[in-house]
């Protein structure tokens, strides 16, 4: 499938990083199906209005099943080029160690940013074509070979565990010609990222998206930074 005629279904693209990389693949030519969380307005649709027909909005809290299902139905014959998972959270005191973590945190980082985008993912693959891209959004903090420092303990294993369940979802479409990938978009900028993170968003989200317009050509699994480096798990 042509890079410039494809179609990408981005969940969590309501702001932040995905927001910029809905533009981005909009400039490219490609087409989005972007998810929001609620019913209210975002950025995510003024962006719609000025790229009219370019850009389908759908809803979708993606730690409920049921909307997941909804989602799958509304999409039922649709075929995607990518599927891509981008949404996650941090927990309220993010510099906590794991000790010192609430249970009530703990499970709400651990669904949103470990099971929730493989529910997404074992959901709707089916409308992702058969060589086409599924990823999601991880982190250079999910790498257990470079924690040198612990720190952001939560927030690090959820991504580990996402990591680790992308690693068993390849194993189980081993020899699939699907290309499938985690990204490290760098520590950007964002209300997740905070004030004090080195990136920009435009630092980091057009080299993103021409990583993964190349690997949607390589099948198989990696895990790779916004400039297409890898990342050791």
């Amino acid at each position: 499938m042509s890079s410039s005629t494809g179609t990408i279904l981005l969940v969590g693209a309501s702001r932040g990083i995905g927001l910029a990389m809905a533009a981005q693949f909009l400039t490219k030519g490609w087409h989005v199906v972007g998810t929001v969380r609620g019913a209210r307005r975002t950025a995510l649709h003024d962006l719609a209005d000025a790229h009219d027909g370019q850009l389908q909005i759908e809803t979708l809290d993606m730690t409920a099943p049921d909307q997941i299902a909804a989602l799958r139905d509304r999409l039922s014959g649709r075929t995607f080029a990518m599927l891509f998972v981008n949404a996650g959270i941090a927990n309220r005191y993010p510099m906590q160690t794991i000790g010192e973590v609430s249970t009530d945190d703990f499970v709400q980082v651990m669904i949103t940013n470990a099971l929730s985008p493989m529910r997404v993912i074992e959901s709707l693959d089916g409308n992702v074509a058969a060589d086409g891209l599924i990823g999601v959004m991880s982190s250079g903090q999910g790498s257990i070979a470079n924690n040198q420092t612990g720190m952001r303990e939560l927030y690090r294993g959820s991504k580990a565990a996402l990591n680790m369940f992308m690693r068993s979802y390849a194993a189980r479409h081993a020899g699939s010609a699907q290309a499938m990938v985690v990204m490290a978009p760098g520590w950007i900028r964002t209300e997740l990222g905070g004030p004090d993170a080195p990136l920009a968003i435009e630092d980091s989200i057009p080299s993103l998206v021409d990583v993964l317009l190349v690997k949607q050509h390589r099948p198989g699994l990696e895990y790779l930074d916004y400039l297409g480096r890898t990342v050791p798990w």
